[in-house]
């Protein structure tokens, strides 16, 4: 517990390893000894994976932060007055920036209400927790830090009639179709019906838009790709030498996503001392470490229905580059 008092409260909770323990790191294994090369994207997150992402949502190449917040701007309040005052949990809430704009449109309901941002990098998650409750007079925090799906099994239930979870950004975009089926069983699961479900999505556009989003001129993506390595040198004492891989992002047409790679510069043989892993590379092997699907507004709709998740509306920017849907939980 951070602080408290009788009305307004902020709390930071971490969250416990319930998953088995022989699991940790098996996705790496696993990954590092598939045909072509893996690693899940989570782990770009350790706390300077955090600092650069940050950095990247500034970017002027990087539309998605600035397209979102533009719809933000003009929806954040219809949304509070869809829903009326509840709790909303945001899933990877990082620094809650453009989240404060929705904070700000539940904070002028004028009653009191409950944010639970939930991220893996605890430094950002208790920065943004005490800065938001020094300025939202009517609000209560309950940080969570650990990773979606923790927060989701393990998530304490609310306090107020109503939930809202809340999946801003294009994150959606770096889950599979399986993965995402199953976040959205999850969703569905922790709701109550007519609870609500706000999920920024990225839209499809042309080839040239997409790749030069994630190869920016300043090179913080290709900072942010590498840093990954740094990751598991330090989680698993690895030996990646970030020097011998170089950055390389590019827009897959047929399967509609941007897909980012770790791609060697010579021959390698690594080592994951905590994993039990010995693996070798050649010259100009790939590692892919992230996909980010650009997806159909329409099509969006109907795989959220399918899940008893029933639009209400939906709103994107002129471009329609970007696309906000608010969601909610029918009966089966």
């Amino acid at each position: 517990m951070i602080a408290s008092n009788q009305k307004r409260s902020i709390e930071i909770q971490y969250l416990e390893n319930i998953l088995p323990i022989a699991n940790d790191g098996q996705d790496v294994i696993e990954g590092l000894s598939s045909t072509p090369k893996t690693i899940p994207a989570k782990y770009f997150y350790d706390a300077y994976g955090s600092e650069l992402f940050e950095q990247i949502c500034l970017l002027p190449e990087y539309y998605p932060t600035r397209t979102e917040t533009e719809i933000l701007q003009q929806a954040s309040a219809e949304i509070a007055e869809l829903t009326g005052v509840c709790e909303l949990v945001e899933l990877g809430s990082g620094s809650s920036t453009k989240t404060r704009l929705l904070l700000s449109a539940y904070e002028n309901l004028g009653q009191p209400w409950q944010y639970v941002p939930i991220d893996v990098s605890s430094e950002i998650l208790k920065e943004s927790a005490l800065q938001l409750h020094s300025e939202y007079p009517h609000l209560s925090i309950l940080g969570l830090v650990g990773t979606y799906e923790q927060a989701l099994l393990q998530l304490p239930a609310s306090s107020l009639p109503k939930r809202m979870i809340v999946f801003l950004g294009s994150t959606l975009g770096n889950f599979t179709q399986e993965e995402c089926d199953r976040l959205f069983n999850e969703v569905r699961d922790i709701l109550q019906v007519g609870d609500y479900f706000l999920l920024g999505i990225d839209l499809q556009k042309p080839k040239e838009i997409l790749e030069k989003a994630y190869n920016d001129s300043q090179g913080v993506t290709a900072k942010f790709n590498l840093n990954m390595l740094s990751h598991l040198n330090q989680r698993y004492e690895g030996n990646f030498d970030l020097d011998s891989f170089q950055h390389h992002a590019i827009y897959n047409q047929n399967e509609q996503q941007i897909e980012m790679y770790l791609r060697a510069k010579q021959v390698q043989r690594i080592q994951l001392k905590k994993l039990d892993l010995k693996i070798e590379i050649e010259v100009g092997e790939s590692i892919l470490t992230e996909i980010s699907r650009k997806f159909n507004l329409e099509q969006m709709e109907e795989f959220l229905a399918q899940h008893r998740l029933k639009p209400i509306k939906y709103w994107t920017d002129e471009k329609q580059w970007f696309g906000l849907i608010l969601s909610q939980l029918k009966e089966s």
